[in-house]
């Protein structure tokens, strides 16, 4: 999570320079993030801090990449496709929450875990390609307007596949906890 300030400072810059440092310090903090669940999973090292924290950071990190990336001219990423995406983690965290609250855990399923890892290669993938084209814009290549052209085309059609499929992830999660959604009533 320290990370992510200066992640959102420097994509906020219109450098090169300063959106290439963005771009390893995105990388840096996925690979900590993964690293540091890796560790505390193989050295028995998880906490009850730790449960509540990384889903956090993670999501604040992937959240502040595609917010920040929307800005980037050399993608086109349509706003309801990240309100999909933001929306859909909200939902999860708050059934959750909910479902903890009751005493229940809810793990994380195969198709939430192929969510995470599609929207982290779309924002590995886009963001590189879109920074790349700045550079090669700083550059001076000649056929930047071809380029940066593909790039649009390829980040939009691709962060829609990536929508869809969070939603399927999202209904996918529902229906496999629907017992736990549904409304109990107790009396004192």
């Amino acid at each position: 999570m320290a990370i992510v300030p200066f992640f959102v400072i420097c994509l906020s810059a219109d450098h090169p320079v300063l959106l290439v440092v963005g771009y390893f310090l995105f990388v840096a903090a996925a690979i900590t993030d993964y690293y540091d669940g890796k560790i505390a999973r193989e050295r028995n090292l998880i906490t009850n801090f730790g449960k509540l924290l990384d889903p956090v950071a993670d999501k604040i990190l992937v959240s502040a990449a595609f917010i920040m990336m929307m800005t980037l001219p050399e993608l086109v990423i349509p706003p309801w496709t990240i309100i999909v995406v933001l929306a859909r983690e909200f939902f999860v965290t708050g059934a959750r929450s909910l479902a903890a609250s009751e005493g229940a855990v809810i793990q994380a399923n195969e198709s939430g875990k192929t969510k995470a890892v599609l929207q982290m290669v779309y924002i590995f993938v886009f963001l590189f390609l879109a920074i790349l084209g700045r550079v090669l814009e700083w550059i001076g290549f000649a056929l930047i307007d071809l380029y940066v052209d593909l790039v649009r085309l390829t980040s939009f059609w691709a962060i829609i596949f990536v929508a869809i499929y969070t939603v399927y992830s999202g209904v996918n999660f529902l229906w496999i906890n629907r017992q736990l959604m549904t409304p109990t009533s107790k009396t004192q």
